[in-house]
């Protein structure tokens, strides 16, 4: 694909890499495992790295927070970089906790048209009162976890001299060094894409010097075992005490040293006296993405010890090279050069950028991290990139580390195709269409409508219903707004048989779903959504004065519908379909009421000026039709973007 060499002007791609947040959040449970504090007394090398696309630290992570991501779509680590131990937090992207999920109970058509009328007839207290009373309940937690966790122990370390620990974002491998009793020693870790192991290599420049014993541990449905006297086998299963259980899983630790002794024994590894040391790391899971409700029956203790003797065989340097090599391919196609490379560790520059410093090249190394967890988080084959893209520590996770399709996971992908990563968004595009079955039968025995459906959240068990209360959960757009990346990947590629085959077949599902959603406003003839909300914020009954999410016709439905029916009809006219489906549509979409500009000048969030219960609220869903939709722009409607502007 083409290398694009940019230089100035992208701030909104810097914006757009969202993804860097997955690795904010909050702490939870036994958070104190997570924590680290280095016995050892550090001096620094203080000193960037040859390569200046680095993060790179004079310390060792102290919280999981300010650990340093791998991953290869699959699988992921955390790395803290301590000396006289070290902590490596795993993640395998399909360990989930199982159903019960969220279902249809009835058919509530009709419970519908009377809360429609009730909207119409402006008594919108009562109205979220009996759509409340029909909305499935929320079934949580139901996480992504964790696979387990490698603690290495060094033993004794007093001191340590020129240490620094950094992640090559060209190269995909992260590395800590230091010099402890006269002896520089380095450990790298990374994920390889290629030959789908983990790998930790730690060596010393002095033979004999690498000593170490390192213990593999997690919580919940979880047991290990030695397999010969440089293996450990550990398998588990993702659940909820006995509750939600779900994924089986299996993962393999082998350790390879060059001399010296090793020795396995339960959850632990140990290394005496060797030059150096790698511990290669398989895992394989019983999921079935494409059947859940049967998964693999196949063993993954044998899929495990297939890929590792395969990397034993193909040895470290050629492995770390292949990585590398993969990840480059997709990393180097884009540059970004803001100005000169500063000689600071990557958290004094924040420090700095904080308290108002001005650093472009920090912008630019942003921009190249964002794209960098991306490729980490999900590659061709692999599950989309989830809350957290592919890290999370937790059994029970911040919102389960889910599919949150009500703006986050589309987040995670606005800068795939603008910064030249089309396959990274092959996975996203794969899991709406393994979502699109289920989206049908949640159309079809919840509403009576055709097409399909998705609410604000799902997950690997491809749940498309609407949930929990309604000032989230009444939002029926979720996967319509998924359907804007297929338009989005076909305008970048220009992959018709990706546009007839995949892309149209989707856009069609979810315009149907709207031909048969919509209803007339019999005050204005026009077409309008709902009930539905304007994701989380209220707005104050006038006759009640009480808070309410539920309206007909809120901004963001309308605009989401908008860009649907839209991009239907231009993926039918390119592939020259008309017919009484695309007529429909044209005419659904001549009908479809627009948001309008209140008397204050701003974009009007719902069809009514209601006093709104929070001004200046988090969300601003209205400007969806300015981004990520492409309804209104300064060429040929100014005066909404002013009004957006307000």
């Amino acid at each position: 694909m083409k290398k694009f060499t940019i230089h100035i002007g992208i701030i909104i791609c810097i914006a757009a890499c969202s993804l860097m947040r997955a690795n904010a959040a909050a702490a939870q449970g036994n958070a104190n495992k997570f924590n680290y504090s280095e016995a050892a007394e550090l001096q620094s090398l203080n000193q960037a790295p040859e390569q200046p696309l680095s993060l790179w630290y004079n310390r060792p992570a102290t919280h999981w927070e300010e650990a340093l991501p791998v991953g290869n779509g699959r699988l992921g680590a955390m790395v803290y970089g301590g000396v006289s131990k070290e902590i490596i937090q795993l993640n395998e992207d399909s360990i989930w906790a199982g159903p019960p999920i969220p279902v249809v109970k009835q058919d509530v058509s009709s419970t519908i048209d009377e809360v429609r009328q009730l909207l119409f007839d402006k008594k919108y207290t009562e109205a979220q009162k009996k759509q409340q009373a029909i909305l499935t309940g929320r079934i949580s937690p139901r996480s992504y976890q964790t696979m387990g966790e490698l603690n290495i122990d060094f033993g004794s370390v007093t001191k340590a001299t020129a240490y620094r620990r950094s992640l090559d974002l060209d190269t995909a491998v992260t590395t800590t060094r230091y010099t402890a009793d006269g002896v520089n020693y380095t450990r790298e870790v990374f994920s390889s894409p290629v030959d789908d192991v983990i790998a930790i290599k730690i060596a010393a420049d002095k033979p004999g010097a690498v000593s170490f014993s390192a213990q593999i541990t997690r919580q919940g449905i979880f047991a290990t075992q030695a397999g010969g006297n440089d293996t450990v086998i550990a398998t588990g299963q993702a659940a909820h005490g006995n509750k939600h259980l779900g994924v089986k899983f299996a993962t393999l630790y082998k350790v390879v040293a060059q001399n010296g002794s090793t020795h396995a024994d339960n959850n632990r590894l140990s290394v005496k006296d060797a030059d150096s040391a790698v511990i290669y790391i398989a895992a394989a899971t019983d999921y079935n993405r494409d059947d859940t409700d049967h998964p693999f029956t196949h063993d993954l203790m044998e899929v495990c010890d297939r890929t590792l003797a395969a990397a034993k065989q193909k040895g470290y340097d050629k492995i770390k090279a292949d990585t590398s090599a993969a990840h480059q391919e997709l990393f180097r196609r884009v540059e970004l050069n803001l100005g000169t490379p500063s000689p600071k560790p990557t958290i004094a520059r924040l420090q700095g950028y904080q308290n108002g410093k001005i650093d472009p090249d920090l912008e630019a190394l942003y921009f190249q991290y964002g794209r960098y967890l991306l490729i980490s988080s999900s590659r061709p084959g692999c599950l989309p990139a989830n809350l957290q893209g592919l890290w999370c520590k937790d059994m029970a996770a911040p919102w389960n580390s889910d599919y949150h399709i009500n703006i986050n996971f589309q987040m995670n992908y606005w800068l795939a195709e603008t910064t030249n990563l089309s396959e990274c968004h092959l996975p996203f595009m794969a899991y709406i269409e393994r979502l699109v079955p289920s989206g049908q039968q949640t159309a079809k025995d919840l509403y009576g409508c055709r097409g399909f459906l998705a609410g604000h959240g799902s997950d690997v068990w491809h749940g498309t219903v609407p949930f929990g209360n309604v000032q989230y959960g009444q939002w029926v757009v979720g996967g319509a707004w998924t359907t804007q990346h297929f338009m989005e990947h076909y305008r970048f590629t220009g992959d018709r048989e990706f546009l007839k085959n995949r892309a149209y077949p989707v856009l069609k599902e979810a315009s149907l779903f709207f031909l048969d959603w919509l209803v007339e406003d019999p005050k204005t003839g026009k077409l309008v959504s709902g009930p539905s909300t304007s994701p989380e914020n209220k707005f104050i009954d006038p006759a009640t004065n009480t808070p309410c999410n539920l309206t007909m016709g809120p901004a963001m439905d309308q605009q989401i519908i908008w860009d649907v029916f839209t991009n239907t009809l231009e993926s039918a006219q390119i592939l020259g379909v008309e017919d009484d489906f695309t007529r429909d549509v044209q005419a659904a979409l001549d009908q479809l009421a627009l948001p309008q500009i209140g008397s204050d000048g701003r974009l009007m969030e719902w069809t009514e000026e209601f006093k709104e219960h929070d001004p200046g609220h988090r969300h601003i869903s209205h400007l969806f039709g300015l981004y990520p939709g492409r309804q209104y722009n300064i060429d040929d409607n100014p005066e909404m973007v002013a009004a957006a502007r307000k």
